[in-house]
């Protein structure tokens, strides 16, 4: 039985296919159109799906969409009648694609099928699960549990923003849920819109700013915003935001509350904006670790399975592995709306069609690594047309041995190997990796390599057998898809601690807080990745290399990408941002590029060149 997911029309349109329960492919549309977040039908994304699969579309026996297009349009149409006349004019722009989109979804997808079928029309089954069903199935049937809870928690599916589930076997219940407009995940990208940021994008920047500000504006947010109980649920007061009816996310009265209007994007960043980052992530936080517990006590198992947009969050996943009765976490690693496309494949094998589930120690993910590779056959021509200058190593222990020797000198190193990533995270499959040790070394990859803010955090891809030396973390705990957050141990911090509690903002980031100086984020906490044999052999044996130069059995990795682009796909893509950007070396395969001997060696040209395709996010 061959069934593909797809999710589109809102943003993150993904596709994946299943083929009798296995996952063979997942990937994002914004990886082919190299359009960040890209909401269009995923004809690429499909394209490639059936090409790994070795597939025919006329060979998919099911194509799901991953949310109940009649039930949007009413959410919808229901909402602007609730509000009448407020937001007339925003409704009256709306309808045309409201209309198009979500009431005749249906024939949109056929004729999109069509399209990639040569004009021919699809003839297999066209089914529909519902938002909240794709999360829960992307989060539960991937995860190596037989029973577990599952916490969905994002912006808005049809009618829902929180749902709380148990899965058992190829079963899943639901147990309760929260519904439209009361939603942690858009109380959440109000205060991204408030501080400047693209909701739907810049959420993680929220996040990231949060530790150079003091949350001083908890107790109003939840005395004036959201009444949060005890079980988790909450109620917003609606009258201090706009997203029910108008183009924005806050009102006026929400700026009054707290005295300022919204940040211009790109305008300078003040205490107040860390503040109330600070402020709006202690408040999530209290409100995760609240629903995870009522989760744990619906269904009494140890185990918790998280998607949805806000277990992106992983400062807030760290939280419940931690303080919550939950003994093991497992985190779909394409948690936002991406992730739907293969949760509504998985829910349609598993739940519909009522096929068993093999148990296994191991998740069923791949290490995410489901998108497009390429052969050095393949790559070498790429490379040779374009008149590059490469050396090529002749086996993996010469590859490792050679990059690790180019990142112990304080090289930045693009790393293109095996399969894209699924999911927003770099794995070791797309990355930019540099020495963590290094005190410029955040710094510099931010402002030179990735052109974005310069208090954005690095995380760390640390061996799985040595994590517990430099993290506090649990016995047994891993963290394989970046989405877990744990405090540097105090053995491996700086004495420089008085320090970084008297600065302020931005000056944090000039304090020395470890020995690990650029995986460390101003509060001695770190976004860990940890990498084992099974998932990612190659990456797992170049960290081992480091480790042999330099004695740190890990790596700085951030995606391979700049500020505003999506993650690279192909070896064009890496070429080309490794030829704008100060990136010293490439290493496509077991091709090595160092940018000084290329005959064009960059420069501002190519960097501008390179940056205006893409909106900043």
């Amino acid at each position: 039985m061959r069934i593909l997911g797809i999710s589109a029309f809102y943003h993150d349109s993904a596709a994946a296919i299943v083929v009798d329960g296995e996952i063979v492919a997942a990937a994002q549309e914004e990886r082919f159109t190299r359009k960040k977040h890209d909401e269009s039908f995923p004809r690429n994304a499909i394209a490639y799906c059936l090409e790994q699969a070795g597939i025919s579309l006329d060979g998919i026996d099911y194509v799901v969409f991953y949310e109940k297009p009649l039930l949007k349009f009413e959410r919808l149409m229901e909402t602007y009648v609730a509000f009448v006349p407020r937001g007339f004019a925003s409704f009256r722009r709306a309808i045309p694609a409201l209309v198009k989109e979500k009431l005749f979804l249906r024939r949109e997808i056929l004729g999109g099928l069509r399209k990639l079928n040569g004009g021919a029309a699809y003839k297999g089954h066209l089914a529909y699960t519902s938002h909240h069903e794709s999360h829960a199935a992307s989060a539960f049937f991937p995860s190596p549990f037989e029973k577990a809870a599952i916490l969905c928690v994002d912006g808005v599916g049809e009618w829902t923003t929180t749902s709380i589930h148990s899965g058992t076997g190829n079963r899943i219940e639901s147990l309760t849920s929260q519904k439209f407009p009361h939603s942690l995940g858009l109380l959440y990208s109000a205060f991204t819109y408030y501080t400047g940021f693209k909701v739907n994008s810049g959420e993680y920047k929220l996040m990231g700013l949060a530790p150079y500000g003091d949350p001083v504006y908890a107790d109003l947010i939840l005395e004036r915003l959201i009444d949060l109980r005890e079980d988790g649920s909450f109620r917003l007061d609606l009258s201090y935001f706009d997203y029910c009816t108008g183009l924005r996310m806050t009102g006026r009265k929400f700026h009054r509350l707290f005295g300022q209007p919204p940040r211009k994007p790109d305008s300078p960043l003040s205490q107040f904006h860390m503040d109330i980052a600070a402020s709006i992530q202690v408040v999530t936080e209290k409100a995760m670790l609240a629903m995870a517990n009522e989760a744990y006590r619906r269904t009494n198992s140890p185990n918790l399975c998280l998607a949805g947009g806000v277990a992106l969050n992983c400062v807030a996943n760290g939280k419940i592995l931690r303080e919550s009765p939950f003994e093991n976490i497992w985190i779909q690693p394409a948690a936002g709306d991406a992730g739907g496309a293969l949760g509504a494949a998985l829910f349609t094998w598993y739940q519909l069609m009522e096929n068993p589930r093999a148990g296994s120690v191991m998740d069923h993910q791949k290490g995410s690594l489901l998108g497009p590779g390429f052969s050095d056959a393949e790559i070498a021509r790429f490379l040779d047309g374009k008149g590059a200058v490469y050396v090529t190593a002749g086996s993996d222990e010469e590859l490792t041995e050679r990059t690790a020797a180019f990142l112990a000198e304080g090289k930045v190193v693009g790393w293109f190997q095996g399969r894209m990533e699924f999911g927003p995270r770099a794995l070791g499959g797309r990355s930019i990796l540099g020495d963590p040790r290094s005190m410029d070394m955040q710094k510099t990859m931010n402002v030179k390599i990735k052109f974005r803010e310069s208090f954005r955090p690095f995380a760390p891809s640390v061996l799985r057998e040595r994590v517990q030396d430099y993290f506090e973390v649990r016995d047994q705990e891993e963290s394989p898809y970046m989405l877990l957050v744990a405090d540097v141990r105090e053995a491996h911090r700086s004495g420089d601690a008085g320090r970084l509690r008297e600065a302020k903002g931005l000056a944090k980031l000039g304090v020395r807080r470890s020995t690990i100086q650029a995986v460390t984020h101003v509060d001695h906490s770190a976004r860990i990745q940890t990498v084992d044999q099974v998932r990612n052999p190659l990456y797992h044996r170049l960290l081992r290399a480091f480790e042999t130069v330099t004695g740190c059995p890990m790596l700085i990795n951030t995606s391979f990408n700049v500020r505003g682009e999506p993650i690279v796909c192909t070896p064009a893509d890496a070429y080309a941002c490794f030829m704008a950007t100060g990136m010293d070396v490439l290493v496509l395969g077991h091709h090595i590029l160092t940018k000084g001997e290329q005959a064009d060696g960059g420069g501002t040209a190519n960097l501008e060149q390179h940056l205006a395709q893409f909106e900043l996010d």
